[in-house]
């Protein structure tokens, strides 16, 4: 089932990474890596926001998360580099990953390049917003569109029955010819459209033309039309007749229920208030001081200038106003653009302001700067997460100490009787030769003399490999990406003498492709194992199976062989240095190669134990983290 599992998440076709509690990667499949460019190494152990737009924004990152426990789901859109710089639009669906008590264990983050299909919506979007943005500016009958140059490019009935012109007859027309000559001497067309497109608007009342000549007093409304990049695309234009003159007073009545609305929900800084489709129609000096802009720069423009592209790209600012307008008001926290371009973490409220009927009249909008306090509280996060961790770390040191220690002190237990063995008997035959000196006992001491060498020999072996025990803690870990049937292949090479002398069977079942660790210290302790095993048989071929599979996130190993086996009272002292359980006569070696096994697996942070049946083999288990 682990094996099945680990299999779908690395071949699935999506991107996942998955993140511990603090929202650092802990591994991620092949999809993800192709998305990307990043190797699963390259980025272990790092912030997710590292692999973002490029500006490594721990902030903004710590609000998603906070909003991911909360919600348990979130999902974003936005730009993100691959490792190579280059740039895609990617949808980022994060979920809370909980344990069986309910405690937060980290997060499953899906990535998705939906570059191609954002490029589509752009396009539908952009095609679609002339014709909404004029449906929604409708005052009263003739409605009508011009382009950037004041040219009529759309028409409807109310025009038709205003000024008199069809569809057929107007279209293409320059929209001047609606002026009289008086107007048109003075230019005033051009003039108006450069208002527009300056303040955003224009508003007046006066004389029009109709097709048949005849004049009308009318009421124009022109409107530029901007895009979510703030670029002109046209002009609305809305005429109506002036008959009933209580509108003006319905209007006046209108601002300033909109200015009574706007002081009520004064908080903080920067104060103003926007029209229905979001163009900015009053301006105060905590905006100014925040933002950077003067009143005459931003009144009429469109307030997604003050959002960054994402934002506008994924539909923010209008999103934000339709909650506003379904629930009354929206607020929330997020990076804000400055005039220089500079960016501030802003607080916002936004706030549905509505005329004695009960229409929408336009909104209120309050934005305070939180920038200082939001760096202030991650520095004291950081400062957190810091001493946190060293916390950890010596909390780990403490338990390696208290490790090494009762190793020290059995190590030494173990090592002094060792040592003293040799040297007794290297003692007594130096005694025995002084007393064949005194006696003229010249034909007894060359045998005294070869049993001291060999006592001797042994000591230097016992010396010998006492250094080799201590220099693998020594030696620093070499960590990296290996094959486990290179590893594997490797031990049994090193064995191809004593495997043909012994004419041993050797089997391999690994469904463990990779593994990460030290290339030279584990192929020792493969090969230590399989020497035991092809050692300690009772005459018969020597049969080991090694088998490896995932379990529980981690790989375990089994050498398995039909040897003497190990008797249970037995099975945790082989681990110890110099502990031999059989005569040197009956088989060689000096009791080292299990404790080399031990320290390698401890480095690797790993475990190992025995299993074993006298005179039914026995099988050695090791797990070792994949990671």
């Amino acid at each position: 089932m682990h094996l099945n599992s680990d299999l779908i998440f690395r071949n699935l076709p999506e991107g996942i990474f998955m993140l511990d509690k603090a929202g650092r990667i802990t591994t991620c499949n092949a999809a993800a890596s192709a998305i990307t460019g990043y190797e699963d190494t390259e980025i272990e152990t790092k912030p997710f926001y590292t692999i973002g737009d490029g500006q490594d924004d721990p902030i903004k990152y710590r609000h998603e998360l906070a909003l991911v426990q909360k919600k348990k789901r979130l999902v974003v859109e936005g730009w993100k580099l691959r490792k190579d710089s280059t740039r895609y639009w990617a949808e980022t669906s994060y979920s809370a990953v909980f344990d069986e008590s309910e405690r937060l264990t980290g997060y499953c983050v899906l990535l998705r390049d939906i570059t191609e299909q954002k490029k589509k919506q752009l396009d539908l979007l952009e095609s679609e917003e002339r014709y909404r943005l004029m449906v929604e500016a409708i005052r009263d009958y003739s409605i009508f569109m011009l382009d950037p140059d004041g040219y009529v490019v759309t028409w409807n009935d109310g025009g038709t029955f205003i000024h008199g012109y069809t569809e057929s007859e107007i279209l293409g027309k320059h929209f001047s010819v609606f002026y009289p000559s008086a107007d048109l001497l003075e230019d005033k067309p051009k003039k108006k459209l450069q208002i527009a497109r300056d303040s955003g608007s224009y508003r007046e009342e006066g004389w029009r033309v109709k097709k048949d000549g005849s004049l009308f007093w009318a009421s124009v409304v022109l409107t530029a039309l901007f895009n979510d990049r703030n670029q002109l695309v046209g002009y609305s234009k809305v005429t109506r007749d002036l008959t009933q003159r209580l509108k003006d007073e319905e209007f006046l009545r209108q601002s300033e229920a909109r200015y009574r609305s706007l002081v009520e929900q004064v908080g903080d800084y920067g104060i103003f208030m926007l029209d229905t489709k979001g163009r900015i129609v009053s301006w105060n000096e905590g905006a100014r001081r925040i933002k950077g802009y003067s009143a005459d720069e931003v009144i009429g423009k469109y307030f997604s200038i003050f959002y960054p592209e994402e934002d506008i790209l994924n539909g923010k600012p209008a999103w934000e106003l339709k909650i506003a307008r379904s629930t009354g008001k929206y607020e929330e926290e997020g990076w804000r653009l400055r005039k220089d371009g500079t960016r501030f973490w802003a607080n916002i409220v936004i706030t549905a302001t509505y005329d004695a009927e009960g229409r929408l009249s336009g909104f209120s909008k309050v934005t305070r700067d939180l920038t200082e306090r939001k760096m202030s509280e991650q520095a004291l996060q950081d400062s957190s997460d810091k001493y946190r961790q060293l916390a950890e770390e010596l909390s780990v040191t403490n338990s390696e100490l208290s490790s090494v220690n009762r190793e020290l002190e059995q190590f030494t237990a173990i090592v002094s009787h060792d040592l003293k063995e040799p040297l007794r008997t290297v003692r007594s035959f130096l005694q025995l030769m002084d007393r064949h000196l005194d006696q003229q006992r010249f034909d007894l001491m060359k045998p005294s003399i070869g049993k001291g060498i060999l006592a001797a020999q042994r000591m230097h072996d016992l010396i010998d490999n006492l250094l080799h025990y201590s220099q693998i803690s020594k030696i620093g870990l070499q960590r990296q990406k290996l094959k486990v049937g290179d590893v594997i292949g490797e031990a049994i090479q090193n064995l191809n003498d004593a495997v043909e002398q012994s004419g041993a069977q050797i089997r391999v079942n690994s469904d463990v492709p990779f593994i990460y660790g030290d290339r030279v210290q584990l192929v020792q302790l493969f090969q230590n194992l399989l020497a035991n095993a092809l050692k300690f048989t009772n005459g018969s071929k020597p049969e080991v199976v090694v088998k490896s599979w995932m379990e529980n996130g981690s790989v375990r190993f089994v050498v398995e062989d039909n040897g003497i086996g190990i008797s249970p009272d037995n099975l945790e002292k082989i681990f110890e240095i110099f502990r031999r359980l059989h005569f040197a006569n009956q088989y060689a070696g000096n009791g080292v190669g299990l404790a080399v096994c031990k320290k390698v697996v401890e480095r690797h942070r790993g475990k190992i134990w025995a299993e074993s049946v006298p005179g039914s083999g026995a099988s050695f288990h090791i797990v070792l983290p994949k990671i």
